[in-house]
């Protein structure tokens, strides 16, 4: 079982090798989050008390939308099983100046951390619980009589005596027959929760910048340590019963205190934070007034977030110490030097991510472990066709994609996705009733999809 949230020892190399599975070309940018991500583990080796002086290397991403800038932040979460949240930091500024709480998104990554762990800490006491929860369902099946012995229905004919070399054999009996299956549609009657609305009360908070969201799962939280969880008897099916009952079992095996304790230890020391289009709270060159000001302000209150803060979550006190900040934007108006000095110095490493072009649409189809064609030529694999793409139509495609892009907007390798969905909505509408097991798409066979949009500059701007 995982224990903490340190870093595994993955070298660069290998973490850019585990990228490439995914993401196609950036090798400026899966570099530098490789080294950052090594920087955590080595710091793990340094001892105290140089360990908590060494900064996390956060990290600028330069590049147009649909580049691969999310994902790199996201595989990379996901390789080294760390919390990532995700945010916009538009976000902080959606009415005037008076945003989301900027702490909100330490106590969002916490509550990602808190699952995390439950999630680990129940797969690790499955087994138990399982256990536990079958040996519950057999005292249901056969409940103790008042006068000792076993009290058995009238469709149970299994015994003949009561004695306990009896009682025994009949319990195993009914296990075997429980692990078979063959008890799921027999009903027990057992308590489960009840539904229960919690009282709510009018609370002003005394910081004006919490979140409605906030202070609602916050009062969630307090009133259902107030009030318990009622409970009614009813009769369920043995299945449902069963896991009902694993589920009752697992969170009384579980620490919650431990899994507090490891989930704050996760967020602070393997936490990342990807701000995307930090470049819209950049303030242009010369203004002071209006927009600018807000964005501004919002800087000012992402620093020391960035810088290290401690911030109070339902779970105790948190620090920003050591979470890794990843933020990315276009800058087409800005720059990453309009933003306040103070976070300029917090983001050291900055990274360029190319433009995409028809050469890369290819391999992004073809190549990564989760390509485009290879997710549709499953799906269409749960109607019974095989789905062929001919080298020519994925070219076609790439091709199309590009220049469309070049056409109207650039939104990247999201067009793909549109391009793909055209091509193949009349097959998706119409596999559950072909005759054929074999479906074929051809370069004329996408051209044939597209000719009404791909030539119309005005169509595929909506459409495509």
């Amino acid at each position: 079982m995982k224990t903490d949230g340190v870093m595994n020892s993955l070298t660069p190399g290998e973490i850019v090798r585990e990228l490439d599975k995914y993401i196609i070309g950036q090798h400026a940018a899966k570099r530098s989050v490789a080294v950052a991500l090594r920087n955590r583990w080595r710091r793990q080796q340094v001892p105290a008390p140089l360990k908590d002086e060494i900064a996390p290397k956060n990290i600028i991403m330069i590049g147009p939308t649909g580049v691969g800038k999310t994902e790199i932040a996201r595989r990379l979460a996901t390789l080294a099983q760390s919390p990532f949240l995700k945010i916009e930091a538009t976000k902080f500024t959606e009415v005037g100046y008076v945003g989301r709480d900027v702490e909100s998104m330490i106590r969002d990554l916490t509550e990602l951390a808190i699952n995390m762990v439950k999630k680990e800490e129940r797969e690790f006491v499955a087994q138990q619980a399982a256990k536990q929860a079958e040996e519950r369902i057999l005292d249901l099946l056969l409940p103790p009589a008042p006068g000792g012995g076993m009290f058995y229905r009238p469709e149970d004919k299994a015994v003949q005596s009561l004695e306990s070399p009896a009682q025994d054999a009949t319990r195993e009996r009914f296990r075997a027959m429980l692990r078979e299956g063959a008890l799921d549609d027999r009903e027990v009657e057992m308590d489960v929760p009840a539904g229960q609305s919690i009282p709510m009360v009018e609370v002003f908070s005394g910081n004006p910048a919490m979140g409605m969201e906030d202070m609602e799962n916050n009062l969630r939280d307090a009133f259902s340590r107030i009030f318990p969880q009622k409970t009614k008897s009813m009769k369920v099916k043995v299945s449902e019963a069963v896991k009902l009952l694993v589920q009752e079992e697992t969170e009384k095996l579980i620490d919650k205190e431990r899994v507090i304790s490891l989930a704050i230890r996760r967020t602070e020391q393997s936490g990342i934070i990807f701000l995307d289009e930090i470049d819209k709270i950049a303030s242009r060159e010369g203004a002071g007034r209006g927009p600018e000001v807000s964005r501004e302000g919002v800087q000012r209150d992402l620093l020391p977030i960035v810088e290290g803060a401690t911030v109070t979550t339902k779970y105790g006190m948190v620090r920003t110490d050591h979470i890794l900040f990843i933020a990315s934007g276009a800058f087409h108006v800005s720059k990453p030097s309009d933003l306040v000095p103070e976070l300029q110095g917090r983001f050291p490493i900055r990274v360029e991510l190319d433009a995409l072009g028809e050469e890369e649409f290819h391999q992004i189809l073809t190549e990564p472990r989760n390509a485009l064609i290879k997710q549709y030529v499953a799906l269409m694999a749960t109607e019974n066709i095989r789905l062929v793409f001919t080298d020519e139509s994925i070219r076609e495609m790439a091709r199309l994609a590009a220049e469309v892009n070049n056409k109207t907007e650039d939104i990247g390798a999201r067009r793909l996705h549109t391009i793909m969905e055209r091509v193949l909505e009349n097959l998706s509408f119409d596999a559950s009733d072909l005759d054929t097991d074999t479906f074929e798409v051809t370069d004329a066979y996408v051209r044939e999809q597209l000719a009404d949009i791909a030539g119309d500059e005005d169509l595929s701007r909506f459409v495509l």
